[in-house]
């Protein structure tokens, strides 16, 4: 049975998948129309998000892009102390992940801001105080399976068996999780991280082997390279790709979708919901 998420005190159920908009503070992100830098960009964009109907808002001041440039904790800190600020004296109960892979950026994040979810790329592999920390924050937290780092993840793309190596990852990762008293963990298969395009596709197609740990998938393949590379097109160019995939991973027991595109999002889910009850 797929285990709902304490967040804040309340139980967050995922029998209705979950959309996740992207607020993205980093000036190098992969896609240039998500950058969002000033305070009245910040505005608009948290307002879109809100309004358009994501459960989740997920900020980052770190750009996770093949090759992204090195960020000081200082700045990624500097950057979301001025978002954060920003998006609770808008929003001061919207649930709000931070895109981190760090453990004291994490503590700040939740401890100045009540930052309700950590969500990083490294799952503990990039900071080996990232588990301490979320386990006495007792925040929920998604783990992401990548290789190496932002900068090099793209030459780590061999398997033994791509599948079986990312199931055999998890659950590595949740014991050690459920062993430090972590429970409300939520898993990322990490499309597009250390997988080139074939890899993604076939992760695509076995998304359903991870329901095994009954605990909620994300999915984030907004705009990414995988579409890109199929369709040939730009980041600004593949909005339909982007849909066309989240459905597909819906259908595959995708339990929160992660885009730039909340709207177009949102009603997927709406649409594949009617689609499943009737």
């Amino acid at each position: 049975m797929l285990k709902a998420i304490n967040i804040k005190g309340s139980l967050m159920d995922f029998s209705t998948p979950k959309v996740m908009g992207i607020l993205n503070i980093t000036p190098d992100s992969f896609f240039e129309g998500s950058r969002k830098q000033t305070e009245e960009e910040i505005r608009k964009r948290i307002t879109q998000i809100i309004e358009e109907g994501a459960d989740i808002i997920d900020i980052g001041g770190y750009s996770s892009r093949p090759n992204a440039a090195f960020v000081s904790e200082e700045e990624e800190m500097q950057r979301l102390d001025y978002a954060l600020s920003i998006l609770f004296e808008m929003y001061p109960d919207a649930v709000v992940s931070v895109d981190t892979f760090r453990s004291e950026v994490a503590r700040k994040c939740v401890e100045k801001y009540g930052v309700a979810i950590i969500n990083d790329i490294s799952a503990g592999n990039l900071d080996d105080k990232m588990f301490d920390v979320v386990a006495g924050l007792k925040v929920p937290y998604i783990i992401m399976h990548m290789q190496g780092t932002p900068q090099t993840m793209m030459q780590y793309t061999t398997y033994n068996n791509l599948i079986q190596d990312i199931f055999l990852y998890f659950s590595e990762k949740i014991n050690q999780l459920h062993r430090m008293g972590v429970n409300d963990i939520i898993i990322d298969p990490g499309f597009g991280f250390s997988k080139t395009t074939n890899q993604n596709y076939q992760l695509m197609n076995s998304l359903e082997i991870f329901c095994t740990f009954e605990l909620p998938i994300l999915v984030g393949i907004s705009r990414k390279r995988m579409i890109r590379n199929i369709l040939n097109c730009s980041p600004e160019e593949s909005l339909n790709g982007t849909t066309v995939l989240n459905t597909l991973a819906l259908t595959k027991k995708a339990n929160i979708l992660r885009v730039h595109d909340v709207k177009e999002a949102v009603e997927a889910v709406k649409l594949y919901i009617a689609s499943v009850n009737n």
